[in-house]
């Protein structure tokens, strides 16, 4: 790597009106299928909700109100490994802070975490204590919006966890804690893993490494928890299409992904209304966050790389990493399907929270709560030299 390669350069999102104008126009020649009568979700995203949505993001949605604000956040990008990674860097004001590396999973982007900054950065000026202070750095997954696309194979979650330790290092943070939910919840452990004298506690939701296991592994489980996986195997094996398409076969779905953006907004949304839009337990998701989300996709080029990392870490879905001894806590938000004994096989847990609010997406969902947990994970963990 030469020495130009370490630079970190100011980033700001400034999309050619052009690319706005012909996201639009495709909007309005959407060619709709057609659907069965009375089938609701139960086939797939609802028709009639689809095409509402698809309305609204045509004239509706405002996409340089969402960029302004993406932009009042300090951006940068910088190349590891040979790939570009842009990234949300906000310091707060209490010099004493922990920096913390905050990780999204698919389908999003590091938007998800805009409403949650300024609490986590500056707790003070939200009614909290300003020794829970953070600083704040977010990344889009390489692959992922303004990263832009993967540029050769084996961006797994190990190259992405090491990735990420490389970018604390550039930074200056000796010392840092983690978070992340969805594939989040996966990279962030790994990074526990790949520097663990450097992450001071791991943070997670959403934790999708720890809902099914098999063999001797459920055996061993109580039976509550060994019911709790069983289910969530069904529950799996109901839900799991799109994750088998681009495990084996990213490629093809990208053509269409990458042609037409209500067909990239209706693969996206299966898990933005959390599989069940009819449900009073979760809270839903702000459309506009759902469209800026997708937009970037659209507008990056990203869906088809973005897929990709279902196929780059699919092999290792059945296998168990290596156990952790960074302190770990889980937060099981409303739809969340983490199976306590199966993360403590593989993970140091020291905190574990159950919260009947919330769902998959729990920093748009139930953003106070999950703060709140965050900051009393870390309030219990060393937090060196930082």
């Amino acid at each position: 790597m030469t020495e130009t390669s370490f630079a970190i350069e100011p980033f700001r999102i400034e999309i050619p009106q052009s690319e706005l104008a012909e996201l639009s126009d495709r909007l309005g020649r959407t060619r709709w299928p057609d659907a069965l009568p009375g089938v609701g979700w139960s086939y797939g995203v609802d028709r009639d909700y689809l095409i509402d949505l698809v309305e609204y993001w045509r004239s509706g949605y405002n996409w340089r109100e969402h960029e302004a604000q993406l932009n009042t956040v300090p951006q940068f990008t910088t190349e590891i490994d040979g790939q570009n990674v842009h990234f949300l860097h906000v310091r707060s004001p209490e010099p004493d802070a922990t920096p913390l590396i905050l990780t999204h999973g698919w389908p999003s982007t590091p938007a998800d975490f805009y409403d949650i900054l300024g609490p986590l950065t500056d707790p003070q000026s939200h009614g909290g204590n300003p020794a829970d202070a953070f600083h704040v750095v977010a990344p889009s997954v390489p692959g992922f919006g303004f990263s832009g696309p993967t540029l050769d194979t084996g961006w797994d979650v190990p190259r992405i966890a090491r990735a990420w330790a490389e970018l604390m290092r550039r930074l200056g943070y000796q010392h840092y804690g983690a978070q992340g939910g969805d594939y989040g919840s996966l990279i962030s452990p790994a990074l526990g893993r790949i520097a663990p004298d450097k992450v001071i506690g791991v943070h997670v939701n959403a934790l999708a490494s720890a809902a099914t296991g098999s063999g001797q592994e459920l055996a061993e489980l109580p039976e509550a928890d060994r019911a709790q996986a069983l289910d969530n195997e069904m529950w799996w094996y109901g839900h799991n299409g799109y994750a088998t398409q681009m495990a084996l076969r990213p490629q093809t779905i990208a053509y269409a992904l990458n042609d037409s953006p209500a067909g990239q907004l209706a693969w996206n949304l299966e898990w933005f209304v959390d599989w069940d839009p009819t449900s009073t337990d979760r809270a839903p998701i702000d459309r506009d966050i759902i469209l800026t989300n997708v937009t970037t996709y659209w507008l990056t080029g990203t869906a088809g790389s973005a897929a990709r990392l279902y196929r780059e870490s699919g092999a290792s879905w059945d296998s168990k990493p290596t156990p952790s001894g960074v302190p770990t806590a889980v937060a099981n938000f409303q739809g969340d399907r983490a199976v306590r004994g199966l993360a403590e096989s593989a993970n140091t847990i020291v905190r574990w929270t159950e919260y009947p609010v919330g769902g998959h997406f729990a920093a748009l969902q139930a953003p106070t709560e999950l703060v709140t947990d965050i900051r009393e994970f870390f309030r219990s963990v060393d937090r060196k030299d930082r």
